[in-house]
């Protein structure tokens, strides 16, 4: 039998991941600011990776011929109270910030996503006693719960990453545990159950795809509130040891001489503000993917 040639060809259904991809650039495309938070964290994420590239200077390395002086050719962005470029010492704080967010981040969505889907998938008395457990640790502000991990344990980066990790969880659990229970009574879960398939299984094969997309959103977002946490332990003294640089230090340690070298303050402050901005303008673009409803109703 000729094919006609205004018979369309069907080429099968296009797979979830190129559906989410064509979403993602969809929405981006419609809202440009996106890409402009994408385009401005991805370079901060190189500079910081190629750092001894960027700056060819040493963080450490003090000169106190020419301590607090102002913005100049040699010095970008002036020099601190040793002799330190303030320049490279931003681009290698950027290091430490965004591996301590990255990594507190991941460890959250890893461990509170798992938490929230048992919570959610059980349901009764386990899931009212997470979720009691978990509106316990909301009911301390980030920064003063973290504040008090990080007192117990002591300041290293392990510490802190675990601190502001354990003040990221509930927000996941929250995030992960809604969508489950509704997913728990559609049809497919009900197939999967009548063919035998594990508790274990099913959450992690069925249900977790389904609710990626959100909590990826979530970790967008959550990102920038563990960068700002970790640079306000290192402003009250219970950051990486100096003398690391780490954009919270840099503050707190300029913060006695403002008046006379602002500059001490407002480049660390400038970079904090630029990458928290980056975040949540590219998690905006993640989240009108995820639901454009949200953004019709914005």
């Amino acid at each position: 039998m000729k094919m006609s040639p205004q018979t369309p060809v069907s080429l099968g259904p296009r797979s979830p991941k190129r559906q989410m991809l064509q979403a993602v650039l969809k929405a981006f495309n419609a809202n440009k600011t996106s890409w402009i938070g994408l385009v401005i964290f991805l370079v901060i994420a190189l500079m910081a990776i190629f750092a001894p590239w960027v700056t060819g200077q040493d963080p450490l390395e003090q000169d106190i011929l020419v301590r607090l002086k102002p913005p100049t050719e040699a010095h970008l962005l002036g020099t601190d109270y040793f002799g330190r470029d303030i320049y490279s010492r931003i681009i290698y704080g950027a290091r430490l910030s965004l591996l301590i967010g990255l990594t507190s981040t991941a460890l959250a969505m890893v461990i509170g996503s798992a938490i929230g889907m048992i919570a959610g998938w059980y349901g009764g008395r386990i899931d009212t006693l997470v979720m009691q457990v978990m509106d316990i640790l909301l009911a301390f502000p980030s920064l003063i719960l973290g504040l008090i991990i990080v007192a117990m344990l002591g300041p290293s980066i392990l510490n802190i990453v675990i601190a502001i990790a354990l003040t990221s969880i509930p927000p996941f659990a929250r995030i992960a545990r809604a969508p489950t229970i509704a997913l728990k009574e559609r049809e497919f879960i009900d197939a999967c159950r009548a063919l035998g398939y594990s508790d274990a299984r099913i959450l992690i094969i069925h249900i977790l795809p389904n609710i990626l997309p959100e909590i990826l959103v979530m970790g967008s977002l959550w990102l920038a509130n563990a960068i700002r946490t970790e640079a306000s332990l290192a402003f009250i003294g219970l950051g990486v040891k100096p003398p690391a640089p780490t954009w919270g230090s840099m503050i707190r340690e300029g913060f006695e001489n403002i008046l006379d070298s602002a500059w001490l303050v407002i480049a660390p402050g400038g970079a904090i503000l630029i990458v928290i901005f980056a975040l949540n303008l590219l998690g905006d673009g993640l989240r009108d993917a995820i639901d454009p409803k949200l953004k019709d109703e914005a």
